[in-house]
């Protein structure tokens, strides 16, 4: 059974880092690559996990349906992403999972997701990880680098501004000091 817990997004470089390690070195390269693919998409766990190797490879951009509001959401592949995509599904077939099961024929469950980034974060010390967590990454990060919760706000289809300042752990403090940091901002 999962546990309901304050997911949160990995806020440092140096949290991001120590993830990938752990997943790494205690899981695979298929949570590895799970877990990179997540923070560079910001997609939800529902709609990465059936994804196929065709869907992404040699591609600059996928669209995808989303399964919990059934909108159409056109994903760009970064550099750093690409590179990944590239080696992990070098030797795999084009109608392959991205993320197989070792059980069966089709892609592991969310839990089974859950469980691999839950058991990486506890070995790293990171609380407050999950799935979600993923998505809350690439929202917090992409904020931090842009400052712009608008568009945010319309990828993650919520209904104001300060949902998505909420949903993605960004304090007032660090709302003022991005403005500040921002061309116009006030001294």
């Amino acid at each position: 059974m999962i546990k309901t817990k304050n997911v949160q997004p990995l806020r440092s470089v140096e949290e991001i880092t120590k993830m990938q390690n752990a997943l790494l070195r205690y899981c695979g390269y298929r949570d590895y690559f799970l877990f990179l693919f997540g923070i560079n998409t910001g997609l939800r766990i529902s709609d990465i996990l059936p994804l196929r190797v065709k869907d992404i490879r040699h591609k600059a951009q996928f669209t995808i349906t989303e399964k919990k509001t059934k909108k159409s959401r056109i994903i760009y592949i970064n550099e750093i992403l690409n590179a990944e995509i590239i080696k992990y599904t070098a030797s795999m077939e084009c109608n392959d999972f991205l993320f197989p099961s070792k059980k069966g024929s089709s892609y592991i469950t969310p839990t089974q997701a859950y469980r691999r980034l839950q058991k990486a974060a506890e070995i790293v010390g990171i609380e407050h990880a999950a799935t979600h967590s993923l998505r809350k990454t690439f929202g917090y990060h992409h904020y931090k680098k842009h400052g712009n919760l608008t568009i945010l706000k319309d990828f993650f289809s919520h209904a104001s501004t300060s949902v998505t300042k909420q949903y993605i752990g960004i304090t007032d403090d660090e709302l003022k000091r991005n403005n500040l940091e921002q061309p116009g901002g006030t001294q």
